[in-house]
């Protein structure tokens, strides 16, 4: 439920477009036919052949075992974007299996055979997903869903011949609960119908008479249900008591008896539990760990639990046997463990891996051995990205005296003097930055000599449960004022320019640099607003109706006239007269969550105070920009407004 940033940038052949007229025009970098383009100057040809390197690098990550090969399915990119590719051992050739326009997600073997995945897919970003069948004999896609609504992919039953997935077909909004064979696309049915976007299947039982379900409310409230697979009775496993309590995820212990959970039960943290169904006893596994567990997975034969904590955003792996004892396992290096899959064997454990110095990539260790494979080497460019600048942990003390943290990337060593500051502030709310692999920020670290600093404001996951509710509801503009104290902060430190300081997001983040540019336009020389909130009302009124519900619970409801007026009155749109800096504004024409309104409302609202403003707007794109030929334009626009009006440079290279 997390947000990562993006870390993928892919090979493509880069068509150049010269127009005959000029030397100036035949100099300049044209944008594709799916962009929009307000107020960008000409992007120099040398900027884009400058910064060309930083734009080709590749990663992968485990989508799937395959259930009776030592072979995986992997997700990576060599063209525009992500595909399926088929790995058959261990730095083996990567064999593309699909082809399409739109990217391919959450690819799945069927478990017991392995003869045919599943796989989902949207249509330019607008996140209403599609199911399909590949069969890997024939290449054959077949599609399982109804072409139309908004469906997650599903969890396979025990046996392996059926899928649970949710869909929003019947109401546009509510979730509701189907089964299907994939091999029989006739077979699907609706089994349960339930109010609300918040629903997904997590298990089923070992006999698969029933369906584990998460009725997820809020990023501090969710349930667990147990639903009939044949007649699509509930019941309600973690009734609603005195204290409210985020079930992050659950799954079935093999015998059936009893439920592996991770949630914050009774704990600042997020915990693994064991839950017994007869007795419905709750027993805590990870006590004495005070991080969150995020990711666990069971063996197939129910003898080993691997999980991961988060320890002030690193990720840590851990595996214990029926004991509860813990495995000695090899040390990995500082970084994030992503997506962790048993084989059937029993043995080989599976997950991606990325860090600062490395791009994603996929692992596996086999437990009986402990000895680590490395399955994937993504190209990265022809750049050592070892020499690449690590994630320091910084903190400081915010307008309450509470303690605030980021991850601060110090540009290259060659750069000397207090150096600009870029302050890139992550989405959600409820998400954490982590020391990861920057990818084509990099560029901004080893060639324009600038800080990168990732601030996790109140508000964030990963330090308790206490400090996500921190900026809900009324609550909302204390997260700004950490951005403050970080202002405050960037003074006092002898390697930060306090004077050069730009601020950007995404999502949440874009609301954020917003209201940094309203509050504090004095202190910044510019902001970025990708894909980002500019009203909250407008948002909540036109944001998806299966997730509209979701967010007023985090941000408020806009219907409550005190709760309508507060969101107006803190609203970056209706305070747009104090943004007195440059302001660059990106966005997807098919934006579910965020929609296109609120960028095109605060350009034009901008635009009255005579403030440099640049818009950049995707008409094949979403919530960010996917495609590596936008994604790239957006980073040769991003340079260029950072070159301009941070560090005070012309376009040219």
């Amino acid at each position: 439920m997390q947000f990562l940033r993006s870390t993928i940038a892919l090979l493509f052949a880069i068509a150049f477009s010269f127009i005959p007229m000029s030397p100036a025009l035949a100099a300049s970098f044209a944008p594709n036919e799916n962009l929009v383009v307000e107020g960008i100057p000409a992007i120099p040809l040398a900027l884009v052949e400058g910064v060309k390197r930083y734009t080709e690098f590749r990663s992968a990550s485990l989508a799937s075992w395959h259930p009776q090969r030592r072979e995986i399915l992997i997700s990576t990119r060599f063209c525009n974007n992500a595909q399926v590719h088929q790995v058959r051992s261990p730095l083996a050739a990567r064999t593309q299996l699909t082809f399409f326009t739109e990217p391919p997600s959450g690819a799945t073997y069927q478990p017991t055979q392995g003869d045919y995945f599943v796989f989902s897919r949207d249509a330019g970003g607008n996140e209403f997903s599609q199911n399909y069948r590949y069969d890997v004999a024939t290449g054959e896609v077949t599609l399982l869903t109804d072409g139309k609504s908004k469906n997650s992919r599903g969890v396979w039953s025990a046996k392996g011949d059926h899928m649970a997935y949710t869909s929003t077909r019947r109401t546009g909004k509510d979730a509701d609960l189907y089964v299907i064979d994939p091999t029989k696309p006739s077979s699907d049915r609706l089994f349960a119908t339930v109010e609300g976007g918040g629903w997904a299947p997590l298990d089923w039982s070992p006999d698969d008479r029933q369906l584990l379900v998460l009725q997820y409310l809020s990023a501090s409230e969710s349930y667990l249900w147990l639903f009939d697979t044949q007649t699509g009775n509930r019941t309600l496993l973690t009734p609603k008591g005195k204290e409210t309590v985020l079930y992050e995820s659950a799954a079935f212990s093999k015998d059936g008896k009893g439920l592996y959970v991770v949630s914050d039960r009774g704990s600042e943290f997020q915990q693994l539990a064991y839950y017994n169904l007869a007795s419905k006893r709750y027993t805590p596994i990870t006590s004495k760990i005070k991080w969150d567990v995020e990711d666990f997975d069971l063996s197939e034969d129910g003898k080993r639990l691997a999980f991961v904590t988060n320890e002030d955003g690193v990720s840590v792996l851990h595996v214990i046997d029926k004991t509860r004892r813990e495995l000695a396992l090899p040390k990995l290096p500082n970084g994030l463990i992503l997506g962790l899959k048993w084989h059937r064997n029993n043995r080989d454990l599976g997950f991606t891996f990325v860090s600062a110095q490395s791009t994603a990539d996929i692992y596996s260790i086999d437990v009986t051995t402990n000895k680590q494979t490395r399955w994937t080497e993504s190209e990265t460019g022809g750049i050592n990205t070892r020499t690449f600048s690590e994630a320091d942990l910084v903190r400081w003390k915010s307008f309450d005296g509470k303690t605030i943290s980021g991850f601060l990337y110090r540009p290259a060593q060659k750069f000397t003097g207090k150096r600009p500051v870029i302050i890139d502030i992550h989405g959600g709310p409820e998400s954490q930055f982590r020391p990861v692999f920057l990818g084509r920020q990099n560029y901004y670290l080893n060639e324009l000599g600038a800080a990168i600093l990732f601030p996790n404001v109140r508000g964030s996951a990963g330090y308790g449960k206490s400090f996500l509710k921190l900026d809900n509801g009324f609550l909302r503009e204390d997260s700004v004022k950490d951005i403050g104290a970080l202002l405050d902060w960037i003074a006092t430190q002898p390697d930060l320019d306090a004077s050069r300081v730009m601020v950007t997001g995404g999502s949440y983040g874009g609301y954020m640099s917003l209201a940094a540019a309203t509050t504090y336009s004095d202190r910044i020389q510019g902001a970025i607003n990708i894909v980002g909130i500019s009203n909250f009302v407008s948002f909540l009124e036109r944001t998806e109706s299966y997730r509209r519900d979701l967010r007023r619970v985090e941000y408020g409801d806009e219907r409550d006239p005190k709760m309508r007026e507060f969101l107006l009155n803190i609203s970056p749109l209706n305070n747009a007269e104090k943004i007195k800096k440059p302001l660059f504004v990106i966005h997807g024409k098919n934006d579910p969550r965020v929609p296109l309104n609120e960028a095109e409302q605060i350009v034009a609202t901008v635009r009255k105070n005579a403030t440099p403003i640049w818009y950049l707007m995707a008409k094949d794109e979403g919530h960010g920009f996917a495609k590596k030929p936008n994604a790239d334009f957006q980073f040769y626009s991003t340079v260029q407004f950072i070159k301009t009006y941070l560090l005070n440079q012309s376009g040219s290279q």
